[in-house]
């Protein structure tokens, strides 16, 4: 396995060789069980890649706040960003840092506070729209990805020196490009549960890392249980611990 896989790759590998096998399992509230083949996880991520582009004047550099819990559609905003080159950014602002260009959030409050451009995205598994009460300079995700491209034509990329993730929460830590995919390039074929209650850095890291390697990624909400049943049925191997 080479000591280096870029998000790129790894997206590559999903629409080939896992094309049709389950790439990520998403288990929410409410029994809402929702599985994406290696091409289906692959055309959000291109559409996602594509709206950030065409819509939001994403390239390497840009600063994108994702305010999501540990989720499916978090993940694909994650790849898609890093697909694009930009920089992922979770928790609060550091004091004297500069402020996101693009605030990705489920939450009304963070809506309708945000200073420049924002993102709404309803996590509801069938929403066709932002159920809140959406401002009028933001951009209705659910309404909108839907309408572009499922596939992605690659423009400028970042640098492996660029920053691919800065992170505030917990310790906080900040990744280049070269490292995420020296990170990515460490995983193992295998199907691994992670429960959301894990950090969101390090449920981003095992995620690429089994994509990278050829596995399947089940995600379960907080308040799903992990039954026996459950671990069976997705033929589970390995566990992330939160």
């Amino acid at each position: 396995m080479p000591a280096n896989i870029s998000v790129p790759a790894i997206l590559s590998t999903l629409r080939t060789s896992q094309a049709t096998s389950p790439a990520l399992t998403w288990y929410g509230p409410d029994s809402e069980r929702i599985e994406l083949s290696g091409k289906v996880l692959d055309n959000w991520v291109a559409k996602t890649s594509n709206l950030l582009v065409d819509e939001l004047d994403a390239e390497p550099g840009i600063r994108v706040s994702l305010d999501l819990p540990v989720h499916w559609k978090t993940l694909v905003w994650a790849l898609a960003a890093w697909q694009t080159g930009c920089t992922v950014m979770l928790g609060s602002t550091p004091s004297g840092a500069a402020a996101p260009d693009i605030t990705v959030t489920a939450s009304q409050e963070a809506l309708d506070t945000v200073d420049g451009t924002a993102v709404a995205v309803d996590l509801g598994a069938l929403a066709l729209r932002f159920s809140g009460a959406l401002p009028a300079a933001a951009v209705d995700y659910a309404a909108e990805v839907r309408s572009y491209a499922d596939t992605y034509m690659a423009g400028d990329e970042a640098g492996e020196e660029y920053t691919a993730l800065h992170s505030s929460q917990g310790a906080g830590l900040t990744w280049t490009y070269g490292q995420l995919a020296e990170s990515a390039g460490s995983g193992a074929a295998q199907t691994l549960l992670i429960p959301a209650a894990a950090d969101l850095p390090s449920v981003l890291a095992a995620s690429l890392r089994t994509w990278a390697a050829g596995g399947s990624v089940v995600l379960v909400a907080a308040d799903v249980e992990i039954t026996e049943r459950l671990l069976a049925a997705e033929k589970v191997t390995e566990r992330l611990e939160a």
